[in-house]
């Protein structure tokens, strides 16, 4: 896979990862199982079908806990470093055309790892935003839309990278707009 288009899909999956921390690894295991995705050396053993399997596990496990109250939110506590390390793994294991190793995991760290780092912040602002207006009533609803928006990105990105990210182009700066705008009067 050519360089830049390998670091536009690993970009994608870590946006993925920053709202679900396994869904992309385990979206990436089963493109490396099935297709003809190459992966680094190093992080060859994701497209194990042992891999796939307990990676497949962890992202039923991880769908699911975000349904039960006060569990969600210790998830948030522990998905925010994980998202890191799953986006620059992630990231790092579609760099196999890079040789020097300090360049992948450095690249792998500030573009996946950070852009999972910026997307799970987000995740965290707005089911903190839920559990405030709505008791965590609307807390589900967020989790749905979470695991449904890192299937989504999972996919586009293995598919058509270009437009996942797009799409993670254009709800960043949508919701930069929210934030910046002044309150109503």
């Amino acid at each position: 896979m050519h360089e830049l288009m390998a670091l536009l899909v690993g970009i994608g999956l870590a946006a993925a990862a920053g709202l679900r921390v396994f869904l992309p690894l385990f979206g990436l295991s089963l493109a490396a199982l099935f297709g003809d995705l190459g992966l680094s050396p190093e992080l060859a053993w994701l497209g194990r079908p042992e891999a796939a399997i307990a990676l497949g596990a962890a992202t039923l496990l991880e769908i699911g806990s975000y349904y039960l109250p006060l569990v969600d939110h210790l998830l948030d506590t522990l998905a925010a470093p994980a998202a890191v390390i799953a986006g620059t793994l992630a990231t790092a294991a579609l760099l196999a055309g890079l040789e020097d190793a300090g360049l992948k995991w450095a690249l792998a760290l500030i573009a996946g790892g950070g852009t999972a780092g910026l997307v799970q912040a987000g995740s965290m602002v707005a089911r903190a935003a839920s559990t405030a207006t709505t008791g965590g009533l609307g807390n589900p609803l967020v989790a749905t839309a979470e695991w449904l928006g890192a299937l989504l990105l999972t996919v586009l990105a293995l598919v058509l990278p270009l437009l996942a990210l797009l799409l993670v182009a254009v709800i960043g700066v949508w919701r930069l707009r929210r934030r910046t705008r002044p309150p109503a009067a």
